[in-house]
């Protein structure tokens, strides 16, 4: 990541206490906590979900005032925790999923994070149901007509300050700016108007991983209790609303999740990423008029300058072999020129090797090329070719699927741009008599964790896929 987690989260959140004890309530005590806060969930008419950094832990990314956060560790002169996967690639957790199954129920009304990781949005939790009260890494705003644009790159600064793009849209074209905020950064008006509406409204606000240390967010959830409402608490240190909670849970928030999910029999949502590709293959005839020259370019769908985070590098073999070299493009942009014969049809095949993160080693893109004007212009159902992607993907418990999203043609130069989405990322949560089973699929492998109020434990074996 571009700044680094912990120096871009220490620019918006006050270090207040740090080292705080962790407690662990005592597994029948948990059990009884559990049974209680499903029942809450259950009768709730408007529930609100407040989370802080300790939704994400379980994620890779590491909090700030447990034993092993980074402000501690900082204070303590000790040296920060290393991510154990590239920012960019963090996968939501258990909790972020089962908070979408309840948003998808109608249980859950709104969501209000203090995080900037953006895993609530790529959970699924729509925009409208979630304000991000510090901003997001992966988001960038158009000051102008308002557009966001949700990246699959961190922004590489902080601060509101003006990045490197434009808005797309034709009547705009303003300067984006990134949306993490700085120490002197108010917290935007629209999510801050958004989130006390909601929690003047809720009948439980279920406060997730979060410290409530800091103003004037760490307030929000003490709104319901006029209306009547309920404060909901889960946490591995004290906080100081504790005393304003009508239950306080101290255990790991994935274990209580998945035992209160498992007690409203509902399922955990699949997590599955699916990343965008755009192949770029322009065409010319040479001045003698016997050859065309092409080239072959991938590119990210948030501009051709853009970086492709995903991608390791990229091999290119053609089915004609004996007449066509193979090439491997190592270095981005992933760009590749050739000159073949005027008439000459043939197919090239892509062979995409994904970077560190991503559940699969590679996926592969068959081109077939043709010198001649293509004259394809339909345009394909996108979202019925995504949810068959994602169905897929579930149901084949593997990633690494591909399928053409949409294709633009340009007769001058003559090229064609094709948009692939592409698998990279599952995460399965399978329902057990007492406990979620999780299945994450990293390079064919499948690796299993079981989750309950108790403990977990975890399994390997190879897939079959």
């Amino acid at each position: 990541m571009s700044l680094g987690y912990a120096e871009k989260l220490s620019f918006i959140e006050d270090v207040g206490e740090v080292g705080m004890r962790e407690f662990f309530d005592p597994p029948h005590v948990l059990q009884e906590k559990i049974e209680r806060l499903a029942m809450t969930i259950k009768e709730s008419k408007h529930l609100v979900v407040f989370t802080g950094a300790g939704i994400s832990t379980s994620c890779g990314i590491p909090d700030f005032r447990g034993p092993k956060g980074i402000w501690t560790l900082q204070r303590e002169g000790k040296p920060l925790p290393q991510a154990s996967l590239p920012f960019h690639r963090a996968v939501p957790s258990m909790t972020h999923m089962a908070l979408v199954e309840l948003e998808r129920a109608g249980i859950l009304k709104y969501v209000i994070s203090q995080n900037v990781d953006g895993l609530h949005l790529r959970s699924g939790i729509p925009r409208e149901k979630l304000a991000e009260l510090h901003g997001n890494s992966f988001m960038e705003t158009c000051p102008s007509c308002g557009a966001e644009y949700f990246r699959d790159f961190e922004v590489d600064s902080i601060g509101l300050k003006e990045t490197s793009r434009h808005c797309s849209d034709a009547n705009c074209g303003a300067k984006l700016r990134d949306t993490v905020l700085d120490w002197e950064d108010a917290l935007p008006s629209k999510e801050m108007s958004y989130a006390e509406k909601h929690c003047q409204m809720a009948d439980v606000v279920l406060c997730l991983g979060t410290s409530l240390q800091i103003t004037p967010a760490c307030n929000l959830p003490l709104k319901c209790l006029r209306g009547g409402g309920k404060i909901v608490i889960v946490n591995l240190q004290k906080t100081p609303k504790d005393k304003k909670a009508s239950l306080v849970i101290h255990g790991l928030v994935d274990k209580v999740i998945a035992g209160a999910m498992n007690l409203l029999n509902m399922q955990i949502a699949p997590f599955v990423r699916i990343d965008f590709i755009q192949i770029i293959l322009t065409k010319a005839l040479s001045g003698d008029e016997k050859y065309v020259n092409w080239m072959l370019r991938l590119a990210s769908v948030h501009g051709q300058k853009v970086p492709l985070p995903f991608i390791k590098s990229v091999e290119v073999t053609f089915l004609d072999e004996e007449k066509y070299k193979a090439a491997v493009l190592h270095e981005q942009p992933f760009l590749l020129k050739r000159r073949t014969e005027r008439t000459k049809v043939f197919e090239m095949v892509l062979k995409i090797n994904f970077s560190d993160g991503c559940g699969c080693l590679c996926s592969q893109i068959n081109i077939p090329f043709d010198p001649k004007v293509s004259t394809d212009c339909s345009t394909p159902d996108k979202d019925a070719i995504l949810q068959k992607l994602r169905d897929t993907a579930i149901q084949g418990r593997c990633c690494g699927q591909n399928a053409i999203i949409g294709k633009k043609i340009k007769l001058a130069p003559n090229g064609e741009t094709t948009t692939f989405a592409v698998i990279t990322n599952i995460v399965i949560h399978n329902k057990a008599s007492k406990a979620f089973e999780t299945e994450v699929i990293s390079n064919g492998d499948i690796k299993k964790q079981k989750r309950s109020a108790r403990g977990n434990r975890s399994s390997r074996k190879r897939s079959k896929t």
